[in-house]
Protein backbone atom coordinates (compact mmCIF):
# COMPACT_ATOMS: atom_id res chain seq x y z
CA UNK A 1 0.00 0.00 0.00
CA UNK A 2 1.47 3.34 -1.03
CA UNK A 3 2.02 6.24 1.35
CA UNK A 4 -0.51 8.52 -0.39
CA UNK A 5 -3.33 6.03 0.10
CA UNK A 6 -2.31 5.59 3.73
CA UNK A 7 -2.42 9.37 4.14
CA UNK A 8 -5.96 9.47 2.67
CA UNK A 9 -7.13 6.72 5.03
CA UNK A 10 -5.62 8.56 8.02
CA UNK A 11 -7.25 11.85 7.01
CA UNK A 12 -10.62 10.15 6.49
CA UNK A 13 -10.38 8.47 9.91
CA UNK A 14 -9.76 11.86 11.58
CA UNK A 15 -12.62 13.40 9.61
CA UNK A 16 -15.10 10.81 10.85
CA UNK A 17 -14.67 12.07 14.44
CA UNK A 18 -14.48 15.83 13.96
CA UNK A 19 -15.33 16.76 17.55
CA UNK A 20 -12.79 14.37 19.04
CA UNK A 21 -10.17 15.49 16.51
CA UNK A 22 -10.77 19.16 17.33
CA UNK A 23 -10.58 18.53 21.08
CA UNK A 24 -7.38 16.52 20.62
CA UNK A 25 -5.77 19.38 18.70
CA UNK A 26 -6.96 21.98 21.23
CA UNK A 27 -4.26 21.07 23.75
CA UNK A 28 -1.54 21.46 21.12
CA UNK A 29 -3.06 24.75 19.90
CA UNK A 30 -3.10 26.19 23.42
CA UNK A 31 0.39 24.93 24.22
CA UNK A 32 2.02 26.23 21.03
CA UNK A 33 0.15 29.55 21.27
CA UNK A 34 1.32 29.99 24.86
CA UNK A 35 4.93 29.28 23.91
CA UNK A 36 4.83 31.62 20.88
CA UNK A 37 3.23 34.42 22.91
CA UNK A 38 5.67 34.00 25.79
CA UNK A 39 8.71 34.02 23.52
CA UNK A 40 7.32 37.05 21.64
CA UNK A 41 6.98 39.00 24.90
CA UNK A 42 10.48 37.99 25.97
CA UNK A 43 12.00 38.89 22.58
CA UNK A 44 10.23 42.24 22.57
CA UNK A 45 11.39 43.03 26.09
CA UNK A 46 14.96 42.03 25.19
CA UNK A 47 14.85 44.31 22.14
CA UNK A 48 13.63 47.20 24.28
CA UNK A 49 16.38 46.61 26.87
CA UNK A 50 18.97 46.54 24.08
CA UNK A 51 17.59 49.78 22.67
CA UNK A 52 17.61 51.38 26.11
CA UNK A 53 21.17 50.19 26.71
CA UNK A 54 22.28 51.80 23.46
CA UNK A 55 20.44 54.97 24.49
CA UNK A 56 22.57 55.27 27.63
CA UNK A 57 25.52 56.20 25.47
CA UNK A 58 28.14 54.88 23.09
CA UNK A 59 30.93 53.16 25.11
CA UNK A 60 29.79 55.24 28.05
CA UNK A 61 32.12 56.36 30.89
CA UNK A 62 30.46 58.37 33.65
CA UNK A 63 32.49 60.33 36.24
CA UNK A 64 30.37 61.69 39.10
CA UNK A 65 31.27 63.97 41.98
CA UNK A 66 31.73 61.85 45.12
CA UNK A 67 30.86 62.29 48.76
CA UNK A 68 32.61 64.26 51.47
CA UNK A 69 33.00 63.50 55.17
CA UNK A 70 32.20 66.58 57.24
CA UNK A 71 32.59 66.03 61.01
CA UNK A 72 31.72 62.37 60.63
CA UNK A 73 28.68 63.03 58.43
CA UNK A 74 28.95 61.86 54.82
CA UNK A 75 27.10 63.98 52.28
CA UNK A 76 26.43 61.20 49.79
CA UNK A 77 27.11 61.22 46.07
CA UNK A 78 27.62 64.58 44.33
CA UNK A 79 28.54 66.15 47.66
CA UNK A 80 31.99 67.34 46.60
CA UNK A 81 33.03 70.32 44.51
CA UNK A 82 36.27 68.81 43.29
CA UNK A 83 35.35 68.12 39.65
CA UNK A 84 36.50 71.15 37.66
CA UNK A 85 36.81 72.15 34.06
CA UNK A 86 40.58 71.65 34.38
CA UNK A 87 39.93 67.97 35.11
CA UNK A 88 37.98 67.68 31.90
CA UNK A 89 40.81 69.34 29.94
CA UNK A 90 43.35 67.00 31.56
CA UNK A 91 41.31 63.93 30.62
CA UNK A 92 40.99 65.17 27.05
CA UNK A 93 44.75 65.72 26.79
CA UNK A 94 46.09 62.74 28.75
CA UNK A 95 43.63 59.89 28.16
CA UNK A 96 43.73 59.02 24.45
CA UNK A 97 41.22 56.19 24.92
CA UNK A 98 38.47 58.83 25.35
CA UNK A 99 36.89 60.03 22.09
CA UNK A 100 34.31 62.55 23.40
CA UNK A 101 33.80 64.45 26.67
CA UNK A 102 31.05 66.63 28.02
CA UNK A 103 30.76 68.24 31.44
CA UNK A 104 27.35 68.12 33.05
CA UNK A 105 25.78 70.65 35.39
CA UNK A 106 22.09 70.02 36.02
CA UNK A 107 19.22 71.09 38.25
CA UNK A 108 15.47 70.64 38.46
CA UNK A 109 13.60 73.83 37.56
CA UNK A 110 10.34 75.17 36.21
CA UNK A 111 10.57 76.27 32.56
CA UNK A 112 8.01 78.81 31.41
CA UNK A 113 6.68 79.92 28.06
CA UNK A 114 3.75 82.34 28.05
CA UNK A 115 1.02 80.81 30.20
CA UNK A 116 2.51 77.30 29.95
CA UNK A 117 5.06 75.83 32.36
CA UNK A 118 6.72 72.51 33.03
CA UNK A 119 9.15 71.23 35.68
CA UNK A 120 12.09 69.45 34.13
CA UNK A 121 15.82 68.83 34.43
CA UNK A 122 17.85 71.72 33.04
CA UNK A 123 21.09 70.11 31.95
CA UNK A 124 24.24 72.08 31.11
CA UNK A 125 26.44 70.22 28.64
CA UNK A 126 28.85 70.72 25.76
CA UNK A 127 28.23 69.95 22.04
CA UNK A 128 29.91 66.53 22.48
CA UNK A 129 26.93 65.44 24.61
CA UNK A 130 24.97 64.34 21.53
CA UNK A 131 27.83 62.16 20.26
CA UNK A 132 28.28 60.56 23.69
CA UNK A 133 24.55 59.81 24.07
CA UNK A 134 24.17 58.81 20.42
CA UNK A 135 21.37 61.35 20.08
CA UNK A 136 20.16 63.09 16.93
CA UNK A 137 18.24 66.30 16.29
CA UNK A 138 14.96 66.38 14.39
CA UNK A 139 14.91 70.17 14.01
CA UNK A 140 17.38 72.99 14.33
CA UNK A 141 20.99 72.67 15.47
CA UNK A 142 23.09 72.06 18.58
CA UNK A 143 24.90 74.93 20.25
CA UNK A 144 28.61 75.25 19.43
CA UNK A 145 31.86 75.46 21.38
CA UNK A 146 31.76 79.22 20.77
CA UNK A 147 28.33 79.36 22.44
CA UNK A 148 29.83 77.52 25.43
CA UNK A 149 32.73 79.93 25.53
CA UNK A 150 30.40 82.97 25.51
CA UNK A 151 27.89 81.52 28.03
CA UNK A 152 25.10 81.89 25.44
CA UNK A 153 21.53 81.47 26.70
CA UNK A 154 20.51 78.92 24.10
CA UNK A 155 18.59 75.68 24.61
CA UNK A 156 17.80 72.39 22.88
CA UNK A 157 14.54 70.73 23.90
CA UNK A 158 13.44 67.15 24.38
CA UNK A 159 10.23 66.00 22.75
CA UNK A 160 8.25 65.91 26.03
CA UNK A 161 8.96 69.60 26.73
CA UNK A 162 7.94 70.53 23.19
CA UNK A 163 4.62 68.74 23.73
CA UNK A 164 4.04 70.50 27.06
CA UNK A 165 4.95 74.06 26.05
CA UNK A 166 4.00 74.27 22.38
CA UNK A 167 0.93 73.61 20.27
CA UNK A 168 1.11 70.54 17.96
CA UNK A 169 1.45 72.68 14.81
CA UNK A 170 3.79 75.26 16.36
CA UNK A 171 7.50 75.42 15.48
CA UNK A 172 9.58 75.88 18.67
CA UNK A 173 12.72 77.04 16.84
CA UNK A 174 13.68 80.65 17.72
CA UNK A 175 10.99 80.82 20.43
CA UNK A 176 11.91 82.12 23.90
CA UNK A 177 11.63 80.14 27.17
CA UNK A 178 12.32 81.46 30.65
CA UNK A 179 14.43 79.44 33.08
CA UNK A 180 14.78 81.03 36.52
CA UNK A 181 14.08 84.44 34.94
CA UNK A 182 16.77 83.78 32.33
CA UNK A 183 15.41 84.02 28.74
CA UNK A 184 16.67 81.21 26.50
CA UNK A 185 16.26 80.93 22.75
CA UNK A 186 15.31 77.51 21.37
CA UNK A 187 17.69 76.43 18.61
CA UNK A 188 17.01 72.68 18.34
CA UNK A 189 14.71 69.75 19.13
CA UNK A 190 16.04 66.31 20.07
CA UNK A 191 14.86 63.08 18.46
CA UNK A 192 12.52 60.89 20.51
CA UNK A 193 14.36 58.35 22.70
CA UNK A 194 11.61 56.95 24.91
CA UNK A 195 11.99 55.63 28.46
CA UNK A 196 15.31 54.52 29.91
CA UNK A 197 16.01 51.05 31.31
CA UNK A 198 14.69 52.22 34.69
CA UNK A 199 11.57 53.77 33.13
CA UNK A 200 12.71 57.41 33.25
CA UNK A 201 11.50 59.67 30.43
CA UNK A 202 14.66 60.54 28.49
CA UNK A 203 12.75 63.00 26.30
CA UNK A 204 11.99 65.22 29.29
CA UNK A 205 15.27 67.13 28.94
CA UNK A 206 16.38 70.71 28.49
CA UNK A 207 19.97 71.21 27.25
CA UNK A 208 21.99 74.42 27.59
CA UNK A 209 25.70 75.32 27.40
CA UNK A 210 27.13 74.21 30.73
CA UNK A 211 28.81 77.59 31.26
CA UNK A 212 25.41 79.32 31.01
CA UNK A 213 23.93 76.95 33.61
CA UNK A 214 26.93 77.46 35.90
CA UNK A 215 26.93 81.26 35.75
CA UNK A 216 23.34 82.31 35.04
CA UNK A 217 21.25 79.60 36.72
CA UNK A 218 23.12 77.64 39.43
CA UNK A 219 25.89 80.06 40.31
CA UNK A 220 28.58 77.41 40.77
CA UNK A 221 32.08 76.92 39.40
CA UNK A 222 32.35 73.13 39.72
CA UNK A 223 30.94 70.27 37.62
CA UNK A 224 28.37 67.73 38.74
CA UNK A 225 29.54 65.07 36.29
CA UNK A 226 31.84 64.44 33.38
CA UNK A 227 30.39 62.24 30.65
CA UNK A 228 32.80 60.47 28.32
CA UNK A 229 32.75 58.12 25.37
CA UNK A 230 35.57 55.62 24.93
CA UNK A 231 37.08 54.91 21.52
CA UNK A 232 35.61 51.38 21.60
CA UNK A 233 33.71 49.10 23.96
CA UNK A 234 36.95 47.22 24.75
CA UNK A 235 38.55 50.50 25.87
CA UNK A 236 35.93 51.40 28.48
CA UNK A 237 37.60 49.63 31.44
CA UNK A 238 41.18 50.72 30.57
CA UNK A 239 39.92 54.28 30.07
CA UNK A 240 38.23 54.23 33.48
CA UNK A 241 41.45 53.03 35.11
CA UNK A 242 43.47 55.80 33.46
CA UNK A 243 40.89 58.43 34.42
CA UNK A 244 40.79 57.24 38.04
CA UNK A 245 44.58 57.36 38.30
CA UNK A 246 44.71 60.81 36.71
CA UNK A 247 42.01 62.28 38.98
CA UNK A 248 43.59 60.82 42.13
CA UNK A 249 46.86 62.45 41.16
CA UNK A 250 45.24 65.79 40.33
CA UNK A 251 43.12 65.81 43.52
CA UNK A 252 46.11 64.72 45.64
CA UNK A 253 44.43 61.58 46.95
CA UNK A 254 47.12 59.35 48.46
CA UNK A 255 47.34 56.29 50.62
CA UNK A 256 44.03 54.76 51.65
CA UNK A 257 42.02 57.97 51.43
CA UNK A 258 38.65 57.57 49.67
CA UNK A 259 38.16 59.05 46.20
CA UNK A 260 36.22 62.30 45.93
CA UNK A 261 34.65 61.08 42.68
CA UNK A 262 32.75 58.01 41.50
CA UNK A 263 32.93 56.02 38.28
CA UNK A 264 29.35 54.95 37.54
CA UNK A 265 28.29 52.00 35.36
CA UNK A 266 24.70 52.49 34.16
CA UNK A 267 25.20 49.76 31.55
CA UNK A 268 25.48 47.28 34.45
CA UNK A 269 21.90 48.15 35.36
CA UNK A 270 20.82 47.51 31.78
CA UNK A 271 22.60 44.15 31.73
CA UNK A 272 20.96 43.18 35.02
CA UNK A 273 17.54 44.07 33.61
CA UNK A 274 18.34 42.05 30.45
CA UNK A 275 19.33 39.01 32.54
CA UNK A 276 16.15 39.32 34.60
CA UNK A 277 14.13 39.52 31.39
CA UNK A 278 15.78 36.38 30.00
CA UNK A 279 15.16 34.52 33.28
CA UNK A 280 11.50 35.51 33.28
CA UNK A 281 11.17 34.50 29.62
CA UNK A 282 12.61 31.05 30.36
CA UNK A 283 10.30 30.67 33.36
CA UNK A 284 7.19 31.61 31.41
CA UNK A 285 8.21 29.45 28.44
CA UNK A 286 8.70 26.49 30.81
CA UNK A 287 5.23 26.99 32.27
CA UNK A 288 3.76 27.28 28.76
CA UNK A 289 5.58 24.07 27.74
CA UNK A 290 3.72 22.18 30.48
CA UNK A 291 0.44 22.84 28.66
CA UNK A 292 2.06 21.60 25.45
CA UNK A 293 3.15 18.41 27.23
CA UNK A 294 -0.35 17.89 28.66
CA UNK A 295 -1.85 18.32 25.20
CA UNK A 296 0.61 15.78 23.80
CA UNK A 297 -0.30 13.20 26.43
CA UNK A 298 -3.95 13.86 25.60
CA UNK A 299 -3.26 13.02 21.96
CA UNK A 300 -1.60 9.75 22.95
CA UNK A 301 -4.61 8.82 25.09
CA UNK A 302 -7.02 9.65 22.27
CA UNK A 303 -4.98 7.56 19.84
CA UNK A 304 -5.01 4.60 22.26
CA UNK A 305 -8.79 4.89 22.56
CA UNK A 306 -8.99 5.08 18.76
CA UNK A 307 -6.98 1.86 18.41
CA UNK A 308 -9.33 0.12 20.82
CA UNK A 309 -12.45 1.37 19.04
CA UNK A 310 -11.11 0.48 15.60
CA UNK A 311 -9.77 -2.99 16.39
CA UNK A 312 -12.18 -4.68 13.97
CA UNK A 313 -11.30 -2.15 11.22
CA UNK A 314 -7.61 -2.93 11.76
CA UNK A 315 -8.32 -6.65 11.55
CA UNK A 316 -10.17 -6.24 8.24
CA UNK A 317 -7.31 -4.23 6.74
CA UNK A 318 -4.83 -6.88 7.83
CA UNK A 319 -7.06 -9.62 6.37
CA UNK A 320 -7.06 -7.98 2.94
CA UNK A 321 -3.30 -7.63 2.85
CA UNK A 322 -2.26 -4.56 4.87
CA UNK A 323 0.99 -5.22 6.71
CA UNK A 324 2.03 -4.04 10.15
CA UNK A 325 4.13 -1.28 8.64
CA UNK A 326 1.11 0.20 6.80
CA UNK A 327 -1.00 0.09 9.98
CA UNK A 328 1.79 1.69 11.98
CA UNK A 329 2.25 4.39 9.33
CA UNK A 330 -1.48 5.16 9.31
CA UNK A 331 -1.68 5.81 13.04
CA UNK A 332 1.61 7.74 13.05
CA UNK A 333 0.24 9.92 10.25
CA UNK A 334 -2.95 10.55 12.21
CA UNK A 335 -0.96 11.69 15.25
CA UNK A 336 1.38 13.75 13.06
CA UNK A 337 -1.54 15.46 11.30
CA UNK A 338 -3.16 16.30 14.65
CA UNK A 339 -0.02 17.91 16.05
CA UNK A 340 1.04 19.64 12.82
CA UNK A 341 -2.34 21.25 12.23
CA UNK A 342 -2.53 22.08 15.95
CA UNK A 343 0.96 23.60 15.77
CA UNK A 344 0.06 25.77 12.77
CA UNK A 345 -3.18 26.95 14.39
CA UNK A 346 -1.35 27.53 17.69
CA UNK A 347 1.27 29.64 15.92
CA UNK A 348 -1.46 31.79 14.35
CA UNK A 349 -3.25 32.17 17.70
CA UNK A 350 0.03 33.01 19.48
CA UNK A 351 0.90 35.59 16.81
CA UNK A 352 -2.54 37.20 17.11
CA UNK A 353 -2.39 37.18 20.91
CA UNK A 354 1.06 38.82 20.84
CA UNK A 355 -0.22 41.57 18.54
CA UNK A 356 -3.29 42.07 20.75
CA UNK A 357 -1.11 42.42 23.85
CA UNK A 358 1.14 44.92 22.08
CA UNK A 359 -1.86 47.02 20.97
CA UNK A 360 -4.01 46.90 24.09
CA UNK A 361 -1.46 46.94 26.91
CA UNK A 362 1.57 48.53 25.28
CA UNK A 363 3.79 45.50 25.95
CA UNK A 364 6.62 45.09 23.46
CA UNK A 365 6.34 41.84 21.48
CA UNK A 366 8.35 40.37 18.62
CA UNK A 367 7.53 37.02 17.02
CA UNK A 368 10.76 35.67 15.56
CA UNK A 369 10.79 33.22 12.62
CA UNK A 370 13.03 30.95 14.69
CA UNK A 371 10.35 30.67 17.40
CA UNK A 372 7.70 29.79 14.79
CA UNK A 373 9.94 27.16 13.20
CA UNK A 374 10.85 25.63 16.56
CA UNK A 375 7.23 25.56 17.75
CA UNK A 376 5.96 23.94 14.54
CA UNK A 377 8.85 21.47 14.37
CA UNK A 378 8.44 20.60 18.06
CA UNK A 379 4.73 19.91 17.58
CA UNK A 380 5.55 17.54 14.70
CA UNK A 381 8.16 15.79 16.86
CA UNK A 382 5.57 15.41 19.60
CA UNK A 383 3.20 13.77 17.10
CA UNK A 384 5.80 11.15 16.17
CA UNK A 385 6.91 10.56 19.77
CA UNK A 386 3.50 10.28 21.41
CA UNK A 387 1.89 8.61 18.41
CA UNK A 388 4.44 5.81 18.17
CA UNK A 389 3.10 3.64 21.02
CA UNK A 390 -0.54 3.65 19.83
CA UNK A 391 0.69 3.01 16.25
CA UNK A 392 2.90 0.14 17.42
CA UNK A 393 0.02 -1.33 19.43
CA UNK A 394 -2.25 -1.22 16.37
CA UNK A 395 0.42 -2.78 14.13
CA UNK A 396 1.01 -5.74 16.49
CA UNK A 397 -2.65 -6.77 16.88
CA UNK A 398 -3.50 -10.39 16.09
CA UNK A 399 -5.62 -10.23 12.89
CA UNK A 400 -7.88 -13.11 13.94
CA UNK A 401 -8.67 -11.65 17.36
CA UNK A 402 -9.08 -8.22 15.80
CA UNK A 403 -11.74 -9.61 13.39
CA UNK A 404 -13.57 -11.15 16.35
CA UNK A 405 -13.72 -7.83 18.21
CA UNK A 406 -17.12 -6.20 18.57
Amino acid sequence: MNAFLTFRIAARALGRNKTRTALSMLGIVIGVAAVICTVAIGEGAAARVKQATEAIGVNFVWIEAGSVNAAGARTGNAGTRSLKEDDLIAIRQQVPLIAHLSPQVDTGLQVIRGNQNWRTTVRGVSPDYLAIKNWALTRGTMFTDLDVLTDANLCVLGHTIVEQLFAPDEDPIDQMIRVKDVPCRVIGVLAVKGPSVTGQDQDDGFLMPYTAVQKHIKGQFWLDDILCSAVSAADVIPAEEEIAELLRRRHRIVGGKPDDFNLRHPTDIAQMVAESTRTMELLLASIASVSLLVGSIGIMNIMLVSVTERTREIGIRMAIGAGGGAIRLQFLLEALMLTLVGGILGTAVGWAASAALADSMGWPTRVSPAAVAVATGFSALIGVFFGFYPAHKAATLDPIRALQAE
